[in-house]
C-alpha cells in the first residue's frame, strides 16, 4: 500500500494577488508567501495574516524552512507605520506578527514587535494581535519588552521533540524554547501557544512527551500539522501521516489538558489563529 501524502489546496488566486499587491506597495512580507504556506488564501479570506517583520532574511539555518538566510539588512524604521497602514487597509481583524531570527540585534528585534503593536493599535484599537516570537536567546529583557506590549497573545513554537531538535534547528535549543514559554506564561496575562511539525522522524511516544513539556511550563494552545518538504534541498520528510492521526491527536492533546487544539494535515502554527482560544 502506497504511504498516505496529503493534497495541498489550489490557493484561491484573487485573495493572493490582493495580498500581495498590498505588500509589496507597502515594502512587507509575510511569513504566507516566504514559508510558501498551503492555506494562505483561506486566511486571506477570513481577513487573518501572518506578516514577517524585521526583513526576510534570517541569522539562523533551521532545516524546515523555506525562509532564506544570511547576514540580515538594515531594519526598516517604517516598517510599523506602513504595517499599520497595510492593515488598514487590508481591514484584517487579526494579524499574527512573527519575524525572522536577528541575533545580529542587541535586542534581538524585541523593540522592533513591540513598536509595531503600537502602531497597529493607534490605527486600529479593536484589532487583536498575537506575536509568535523567536527565542531571543532567552534574553529577559527582551522577553519583558514582548510582555509589556500588550499583544492579545503570545507564542513560540517548539517545532518538534528533544531527540531532533538539534539536527532540525541547530543554532536553537529544546529546553531553551520551553524557558521562553515558561516565561511568557509567568509574567504575562497573554494566552500563550505554541506549534509542533510531525512527519521528521519522530515517534508518537516523544511527541505526546513534547506535549507535556509544553503544557508544563503553561502553554495552553497547540497546533499539530504535517511537515512538507519544501525543497529538495530541505530537511526530508520520514513519515506522512493521516487526518485520522491528526484527529485522534486533538482528542489526546485536550484530554491531557489543553484549552484549545488545532490538529490536522496542513494546519500551521498560525492556521485558524483568529478563531483557536476563542
Amino acid at each position: 500500500m502506497m504511504p498516505y501524502k496529503p493534497k495541498v489546496k489550489a490557493p484561491h488566486p484573487e485573495y493572493v494577488q490582493k495580498m500581495q499587491d498590498t505588500l509589496r506597495e507597502h515594502n512587507l512580507n509575510t511569513v504566507c508567501e516566504a514559508a510558501a504556506c498551503p492555506n494562505r488564501a483561506e486566511c486571506y479570506k477570513k481577513k487573518s495574516a501572518t506578516f514577517m517583520i524585521l526583513g526576510d532574511i534570517c541569522t539562523r539555518a533551521c532545516t524546515f524552512c523555506n525562509v532564506q538566510t544570511g547576514k540580515a539588512r538594515q531594519i526598516d524604521t517604517h516598517e510599523p507605520e506602513n504595517l499599520a497602514a497595510a492593515i488598514t487597509a487590508l481591514d484584517l481583524k487579526y494579524v499574527v506578527i512573527t519575524s525572522v531570527d536577528r541575533d545580529d540585534l542587541k535586542d534581538y528585534g524585541a523593540g522592533h514587535f513591540a513598536a509595531c503593536v503600537r502602531a497597529i493599535k493607534e490605527k486600529k484599537p479593536d484589532i487583536k494581535i498575537e506575536l509568535l516570537t523567536p527565542d531571543f536567546h532567552f534574553h529577559k529583557p527582551s522577553l519583558d519588552t514582548i510582555i509589556q506590549s500588550n499583544a492579545d497573545k503570545l507564542a513560540h513554537n517548539q517545532e518538534t521533540v528533544r531527540r531532533l531538535s538539534r539536527s532540525v534547528r541547530p543554532q536553537s535549543d529544546y529546553t531553551r524554547s520551553l524557558k521562553v514559554l515558561e516565561y511568557y506564561a509567568l509574567h504575562s496575562n497573554s494566552r500563550i501557544k505554541s506549534s509542533l511539525m510531525v512527519g521528521l522522524g519522530e515517534s508518537e511516544a516523544e511527541l505526546r512527551e513534547t506535549m507535556q513539556d509544553l503544557l508544563d511550563v503553561g502553554v495552553r494552545e497547540l497546533t499539530l500539522g504535517q511537515y512538507l518538504q519544501p525543497t529538495p534541498k530541505h530537511q526530508r520528510v520520514e513519515k506522512y501521516y493521516t487526518p485520522e492521526f491528526f484527529a485522534v491527536m486533538k482528542q489526546e492533546a485536550y484530554s491531557m489538558g489543553f484549552d484549545a487544539v488545532a490538529s490536522g494535515v496542513l494546519v500551521r502554527s498560525s492556521y485558524y489563529a483568529e478563531e483557536l482560544g476563542r
